[in-house]
């Protein structure tokens, strides 16, 4: 059985930093270019991806809630 949690609505509008989203994409575009980030930042870019991931997906069920009201 899934036990639903309650997610405050303020919550749920939060999103990476600009410096934090910066990095994040400064990884990434050096990935693209082809240069290989050291384990260090690639595992500074998947977590900072998972949690934008994260931040992304309260903010549609909170938006998909608001919207069920």
């Amino acid at each position: 059985m899934l036990d639903m949690i309650e997610i405050p609505l303020s919550l749920a509008h939060f999103r990476l930093p600009d410096a934090v989203q910066a990095r994040l994409q400064h990884l990434l575009d050096r990935q693209d270019m082809g240069e290989p980030l050291p384990p260090e930042e690639r595992e500074e870019a998947e977590g900072l991806a998972e949690l934008a991931e994260f931040l992304s997906l309260l903010n549609l069920r909170a938006a998909r809630a608001e919207f069920e009201k």
